[in-house]
């Protein structure tokens, strides 16, 4: 069907113009009723060059950041208008918008920036790395055991804030003449020291179930998503008990790659509704919201793809259900979790209120979770991570005053 592919690709170009016009128009309004920023009033930034698609990356980081910035000042330098637009209308850090390297330049020279944090490994991050005199620290936007966790891209940073020794194990198997021990720090999830939110749904008898799915993956070793092989089946049969809530929420680019993902992620979308209106006790949510903590913290189970997600729930010591990839060359790193999970193959996924009723029924389930708690973040105790996180940018600043010492001692 090439020409109702072309139409779809076609409709979609066209929505994708109009929402960067219109971004473009509330960006610059924005800019100038905010006025420029004071000048030398940041040490970190993060560079984020992506657009609106991928604020998910940025928006986990905004608690743990506005903690940093009160010792740290943090501005967030944007390369594109529609993150730009984003970010301000967050409202959550300040933000330089830079679009071209000049932009960029202007930053750093009004700017004393000495540490760059980076979210993602987008390719324009090569851009910012040309800027000598600063740290340049990968933080990621979450812990997984996804393939991406291991690229040779970690190599160009100068630093990396892992989780912890999952991480630096993970890391040690696969990158050449890579020294762990000064290149990485161990922060554990800062994130879930700010796990936000309240549950919008009354405190009840219902099991609530948490179907958070990652998004269809551009390349069969990344396929991941289970929307379509597992999604519809495991939500219809939790959505008929009456005794079950559901609280999905998918991925935020689920189906820019294939439109029968994003179309088996509509209707699920559509069931939900059906099932509220059918009986509006039941509270089942399609959750899209920007804030992500109530969801991992209030759920009874957690039925997650292989994706940072599950490592977020981990954080929690909570019990989750793994769904198995479908596509037999999507890239599985058993070594860590992944090798004592508890799976959901897509063959089962209509069987998934015997599968929930098994693990939370489990007396021992929720304590073997503790070595993987411990593996994969060391210490969770409320305020550890943060207290970490803080130790590792401490150190790095003190390291960016001796470079700088020298480098000022050999231009004397």
């Amino acid at each position: 069907m090439p020409l109702v592919r072309d139409a779809r690709l076609a409709v979609g170009l066209l929505r994708k113009a109009v929402a960067t016009r219109s971004a473009r128009r509330d960006l610059h309004r924005a800019l100038a009723e905010r006025g420029p920023l004071p000048e030398r009033a940041f040490r970190i930034a993060v560079y984020f060059a992506d657009g609106a698609v991928n604020m998910y990356q940025m928006r986990q980081w905004y608690a743990p950041l506005r903690e940093l910035a009160e010792r740290w000042p943090v501005v967030v330098i944007s390369r594109t208008i529609r993150g730009a637009d984003a970010l301000l209308k967050d409202r959550e850090l300040p933000v330089a918008y830079a679009p071209t390297v000049r932009d960029v330049e202007q930053v750093l020279a009004e700017q004393d920036i000495r540490l760059v944090f980076y979210v993602n490994q987008n390719t324009r991050n090569f851009q910012m790395f040309r800027y000598g005199r600063r740290w340049h620290v990968f933080i990621n936007h979450g812990e997984s055991d996804k393939m991406y966790m291991t690229t040779n891209q970690f190599k160009a940073y100068d630093y990396a804030f892992v989780a912890g020794d999952a991480a630096r194990a993970r890391l040690g198997r696969v990158l050449w003449d890579y020294d762990l021990d000064r290149r990485t720090f161990s922060i554990g999830r800062p994130q879930a020291d700010h796990a936000a939110g309240e549950p919008p749904y009354p405190a009840d008898e219902r099991t609530v179930v948490l179907y958070a799915p990652t998004w269809e993956g551009d390349r069969p070793s990344a396929h991941y998503g289970s929307i379509r092989t597992h999604g519809e089946a495991l939500v219809s049969a939790l959505l008929a008990t009456g005794r079950h809530r559901v609280v999905y929420r998918p991925h935020p680019r689920s189906g820019v790659v294939d439109p029968e993902y994003g179309a088996a992620n509509a209707r699920i979308i559509a069931a939900l509704a059906a099932a509220n209106r059918a009986d509006p006790s039941a509270h089942h949510i399609h959750d899209t919201s920007a804030t992500l903590g109530w969801q991992l913290r209030s759920a009874d189970l957690a039925v997650l793809d292989i994706s940072a997600m599950v490592y977020d729930r981990l954080a929690f010591a909570a019990p989750l259900l793994i769904t198995r990839p479908s596509d037999p060359e999507a890239e599985v790193d058993e070594t860590g979790y992944l090798s004592a999970c508890e799976w959901l193959d897509a063959e089962s996924a209509g069987r998934i209120v015997g599968e929930a009723d098994r693990v939370l029924g489990d007396p021992d389930a929720v304590e073997r979770l503790g070595h993987w708690v411990r593996h994969y973040f060391g210490d969770t105790a409320p305020g550890a991570s943060t207290a970490r996180f803080h130790a590792a940018v401490e150190e790095l600043m003190d390291r960016w005053e001796s470079w700088n010492a020298r480098a000022g001692d050999r231009s004397a």
